[in-house]
């Protein structure tokens, strides 16, 4: 049957249908709604760090995450009004549709293909289509014919009529002119301290750091038709600003970012230098906010990223300059072509057991799968509490030390490719979050986030300079995480990872609050021996109280640890400490934590910047 008669046969069964173009496009509609605020605060970014308001950034930040939710509940919201004008059909989800009602709904979605063939987000308005049908139909029809389970409009090729990022010629205006151009062509309201300083330190640092590449590489001079691409917009996060291009070489790409901040006397300064892939990546890192960065083709821009970064897989890249929902879905896509394409079986994780959590992996793939146990052996532990602390971790700032997650309800794995130890420990710690069918194992809600070495298990196997450097980042974390408002709870080594560049990241949530709530105390002198020998306090203790001194007990019994711990963070056992730390995030203090180290910095590092951390 042909689609003008599929649709005619529709009209003549139920009259009362609004016509598939229709919805179609009141969905697309919710969907530029959204991406139109989605950009206006990537566009507010800019003026507010030019006014150096660095707690609007972060306030904007928080509030762009929540947009998508609520413009697809109010879509939902549109869509159900008309189509509840269809007598009988009055529950949520709609379930055995009739042949008609499935050629109407396949309607919908080829007339929303139509739709965005001229579109520049065509692969965000698929996804915002998929987040609403999925609101409306049972999940019996989550499949291709109903959503786009695989995407129907090609983004390779797609750009804006203004190209998506800018091209300079060193060759023909020189290294140290073409940095002043390409600075000032993103327009700052915000007077800079001395650009052509800056600028020939930057072209000084560039021109040394690729001379040595060319040299290890056997490579040949720099040529005369070299091109730097900047990507035409910046990129936004906390209290910095950073251009991110690539600078190519007889075809050869070598990705770098300047970053720009503020200077006491709020003038901007270009700040560091970053040339490497790894600095990159850090840059774009999963333990890392979301940047704001205003894209007519986001495409374009992820394009472009991943020229810089051919390993990190585009469901990162699209999370990280903030369309988490378009990093699901790419995730999810990425997830099923693999399973097609491998055998082995999801299996628990390797380590430590942990109370809240039961945690599994597919060993061929980098990710770990985590579900809340219906038993949490944790006294006042409820699954309501645990979800709001991995909330909290998506809306906060995570300082490159803790782990963002995505979040996924209804996910089906072959029953065949689970272990029997996993199925077992399904059954017993997870029944309610399960559901079986013949040949699958339905998951009704997961986190899944980027798998890491657990620092227990890379202590125990590290070197005695590997161990150092590990507890120095282990320390460290804890200390910036504290700075960003965050205090851990359960520092035991288990709940913290290891990544592929060795830097130390904390994943276990259940027991994080906000440092402002939290009371430091000092253990009293015991008042005599036999109290000072009771496994009991001899003190009071009340909720949220803190006493740093205890750490040792629980932390430091290994003594290569202990060196190492002593040597690098003995500050961490002194209450007076956090409690200072406590004060200033009372006061509103946002501390310079920036993700490179002093050694990538132009300026000699100044007084007023002491407390920055180097990530």
């Amino acid at each position: 049957m042909s689609y003008i008669a599929d649709h005619q046969l529709i009209q003549q069964l139920d009259k009362t249908l609004p016509p598939a173009t229709d919805v179609a496009r009141k969905i697309l509609a919710g969907f530029d709604r959204h991406y139109s605020l989605f950009r206006y605060v990537a566009q507010r970014a800019k003026s507010l760090f030019e006014s150096h308001d660095w707690h609007g950034i972060q306030q904007v930040s928080k509030e762009r995450i929540e947009y998508y939710d609520t413009r697809v509940r109010e879509c939902t919201y549109q869509v159900n009004q008309m189509l509840r004008k269809t007598p009988g059909q009055t529950q949520e989800r709609y379930t055995d549709l009739t042949p008609e009602q499935i050629q109407y709904w396949q309607e919908i979605k080829q007339e929303f293909v139509n739709l965005l063939r001229n579109h520049n987000q065509p692969e965000c308005a698929e996804t915002f289509f998929n987040s609403v049908t999925c609101r409306i139909l049972h999940r019996d029809y989550f499949h291709n014919a109903f959503l786009f389970v695989r995407p129907a409009i090609a983004t390779d090729y797609l750009d804006s009529d203004n190209q998506s990022y800018r091209v300079y010629y060193p060759h023909t205006h020189g290294m140290e002119k073409s940095i002043i151009k390409m600075v000032a062509d993103y327009g700052l309201a915000s007077p800079f301290k001395n650009l052509p300083y800056d600028a020939r330190k930057v072209a000084r640092m560039a021109i040394g750091v690729l001379r040595k590449r060319l040299v290890s590489t056997g490579g040949k001079r720099i040529a005369p038709d070299c091109q730097i691409h900047v990507l035409n917009t910046l990129f936004f996060r906390n209290k910095g600003a950073y251009i991110v291009g690539r600078f190519i070489n007889n075809n050869i790409i070598y990705p770098f970012g300047i970053a720009l901040l503020h200077t006491p006397s709020n003038e901007i300064e270009l700040d560091a230098l970053l040339s490497t892939t790894d600095d990159i990546s850090t840059l774009f890192s999963f333990t890392r906010a979301y940047f704001l960065v205003d894209m007519e083709v986001p495409s374009a821009y992820v394009t472009f990223l991943s020229s810089l970064l051919p390993s990190k897989p585009k469901a990162e890249l699209y999370t990280a300059i903030g369309l988490q929902k378009q990093g699901k879905t790419l995730f999810y896509r990425d997830f099923l072509f693999h399973l097609n394409h491998s055998h082995d079986k999801f299996d628990i994780a390797p380590g430590i057991k942990g109370m809240v959590m039961s945690v599994f992996t597919l060993p061929s793939y980098p990710y770990v799968f985590k579900l809340i146990r219906d038993r949490i052996n944790k006294d006042g532990m409820t699954h309501e509490i645990v979800q709001k602390k991995y909330h909290l971790v998506k809306m906060h700032d995570r300082v490159g030390r803790m782990a963002d997650t995505w979040e996924y309800s209804q996910v089906a794995l072959p029953r065949n490719r689970c272990s029997a130890e996993l199925l077992e420990e399904l059954h017993s710690q997870v029944p309610s979050l399960i559901e079986e069918t013949e040949d699958s194992i339905i998951i009704r809600h997961v986190y899944i986030e980027r798998r890491m070495t657990p620092l227990n298990i890379f202590l125990a196997q590290a070197t005695d300079g590997a161990l150092e450097h590990a507890i120095k980042g282990y320390g460290d974390a804890i200390a910036e995480l504290a700075a960003a408002n965050i205090f851990a709870g359960d520092m035991l080594f288990k709940n913290f990872g290891v990544t592929r560049l060795g830097r130390v990241v904390f994943y276990d949530y259940d027991e994080i609050q906000p440092m402002r709530e939290m009371k430091f105390r000092r253990i009293p002198d015991a008042p005599n021996e036999e109290a000072e020998l009771s496994g009991e306090p001899w003190y009071p203790v009340h909720p949220n109280d803190v006493f740093p001194e205890e750490f040792e007990r629980f932390l430091l019994g290994d003594t290569r640890v202990r060196k190492a711990f002593m040597k690098h963070h003995p500050h961490l056992l002194d209450y007076q400490w956090w409690q200072t730390r406590k004060d200033r995030v009372a006061s509103g203090k946002i501390e310079d934590i920036f993700p490179y180290p002093f050694s990538r910095r132009l300026h000699v590092r100044r007084p007023e910047l002491n407390n920055q951390k180097e990530l």
